[in-house]
């Protein structure tokens, strides 16, 4: 039995949880996801919990088993309580900046990088650390953004510039060695 699939996830006060058949429907005060699951699993919500079973043991309802029980629990996480991605701006004259709701970066181009938030994802600059915060309540939307983000100038391994996740450890190479040595 999946150790993961078989715990319950508490529904917190202020979500709403709706069941019905294989799509969960999930409303809280930072908003409202709804996604439908495999029909392999039995989905139901008990005094205050969702409860995730599996008909039969075989391999393709093992793996859902566990996943669905994600998935279901961060979407209750989410929409009480929200996600965050941080990612770290690291160079000389790299730097990012909120102009409205948009993200300006500004990371070695002849012109700065704009990304537009998604829908229910907001952006938070620290400018004296060079911060990113990614905010939002779709845990999925909240990665995609983020790498989205790192995506317009990963690190590199020699100087380390560019743009990280806080906590990342970047590899660094040599690089070249000088005239005379061996």
């Amino acid at each position: 039995m999946s150790r993961i699939g078989r715990l319950p996830v508490v529904v917190p006060n202020g979500v709403q949880v709706n069941v019905q058949g294989s799509n969960v429907h999930v409303k809280g005060p930072k908003g409202e996801l709804n996604r439908s699951f495999s029909s392999l699993m039995d989905i139901a919500l008990e005094d205050g919990q969702v409860v995730i079973k599996r008909r039969s043991d075989n391999a393709t309802e093992r793996a859902l088993h566990g996943t669905t029980r994600a998935v279901i629990a961060n979407m209750i996480h989410g929409v009480s309580s929200g996600f965050e991605r941080a990612l770290q701006v690291e160079g000389v004259g790299y730097r990012a900046e909120l102009q409205g709701k948009d993200l300006a970066l500004f990371v070695g181009y002849s012109h700065p990088v704009k990304m537009e938030p998604p829908a229910g994802i907001s952006f938070e600059v620290e400018l004296k650390t060079r911060i990113i915060k990614v905010l939002g309540y779709d845990r999925e939307v909240v990665g995609q953004t983020a790498a989205e983000i790192r995506g317009v100038r990963p690190p590199e391994p020699y100087h380390g510039k560019g743009i990280r996740y806080v906590g990342e450890k970047v590899r660094r190479k040599a690089g070249k060695a000088g005239k005379g040595a061996k």
